[in-house]
């Protein structure tokens, strides 16, 4: 990172990207080394045996050396989980809800933690706490703990803390609440007629409660909420983002956005302007999964947007900052002895 600007620094660090394959690209290296990101998401297409994945994990860190390097993927249990065994399996969160007072949940939670612990990743996008309450829905369903919101508010809460005590950030989604709609945002944008009312008594319930919980992170939905904010998804309005979950819930952690190459967001803005909006909403850290040229672009965006004025400069370094703590607070290195990809 030497010869950056604090800006450069500031907008590298926000951003988390992802690659295909089982090995890291030359350019994935190049960005991590100067850098151009902050973080790594992976996922299935990246993941061999779990001997192949902790090396990739550790030479990943490898390649960050003036911070913790920010590792990250989606490990739910049920149908949403990228490491399989001998890696820790569970069946869906609202399978685990229903058995022993949810019990089972806690210790999910824990032993997931231990175990990416253990092979260097510092964050599990989990728990989910959006409220199931619409059968219809094609992306969340078991997913969720509940169709009850004080029952996802609990066990979210209780995951929540159980993974953050065995050191791996826990990040609540997907704010302020994908579970009543009838269409996936990573083919489209989905839209929720409910008011300010409707969500403060069911789908923000759960988020409130993880905000008491000190939840490392929480992250944005693609969702059109038009009583809200006619013209943007919740990830890009400004209307939404920060007068929700910082003024009126009180979060000060971590507000990562949902991926920004999903089609509900990438259809209908580019990526300079998703990426400045959503900083600008209150996001903290953007998921830019799968386009090298996309996570470049994106970096350059939020330089140039904060020296022509488009974007505060203290919006960014703010944002900066609050990522900086949280990899102070739960980030490996290389170098690390609970990096051992011996979990059997």
């Amino acid at each position: 990172m030497t010869g950056q600007s604090e800006l450069e620094s500031a907008a590298g660090r926000i951003i988390i990207g992802g690659f295909d394959g089982l090995t890291v690209p030359e350019e994935t290296r190049h960005l991590l080394e100067s850098g151009g990101l902050g973080g790594i998401i992976l996922f299935t297409r990246n993941l061999g045996t779990l001997e192949e994945t902790g090396a990739l994990v550790r030479e990943l860190h490898s390649y960050s050396r003036s911070e913790p390097l920010w590792m990250t993927v989606d490990q739910e249990g049920g149908r949403v989980q990228r490491l399989r065994a001998p890696f820790p399996e569970f069946p869906p969160m609202r399978v685990l809800a229903q058995a022993e007072g949810g019990r089972l949940v806690e210790q999910a939670a824990a032993e997931l933690a231990r175990a990416l612990r253990l092979l260097g990743f510092t964050q599990d996008y989990a728990p989910v706490l959006d409220v199931d309450t619409n059968p219809a829905n094609p992306v969340i369903g078991d997913r969720s703990f509940s169709r009850d919101p004080e029952v996802v508010a609990e066990l979210g809460a209780r995951f929540i803390r159980a993974m953050q005590a065995h050191g791996v950030a826990a990040c609540g989604k997907h704010f302020p609440g994908h579970g009543d709609t009838s269409q996936d945002s990573h083919h489209v944008l989905p839209r929720l007629d409910h008011d300010l009312e409707r969500l403060l008594a069911v789908e923000l319930v759960p988020f409130r409660a993880a905000v008491e919980a000190e939840v490392a992170s929480i992250m944005t939905a693609h969702v059109l909420f038009p009583a809200l904010d006619a013209e943007h998804p919740a990830t890009l309005s400004e209307k939404i983002i920060a007068p929700l979950l910082r003024d009126r819930l009180g979060y000060r952690g971590v507000i990562v956005s949902d991926d920004l190459e999903m089609k509900a967001v990438a259809d209908h803005y580019g990526i300079e302007d998703s990426v400045v909006r959503a900083v600008r909403s209150g996001c903290d850290q953007l998921l830019i999964c799968h386009t090298h040229e996309l996570q470049v672009r994106a970096k350059e965006a939020l330089v140039h947007a904060v020296e022509d004025g488009t974007l505060p400069r203290s919006r960014l370094l703010e944002a900066s900052a609050r990522v900086l703590e949280m990899k102070h607070r739960y980030g490996v290195s290389s170098g690390d002895a609970r990096l051992n990809p011996n979990l059997s």
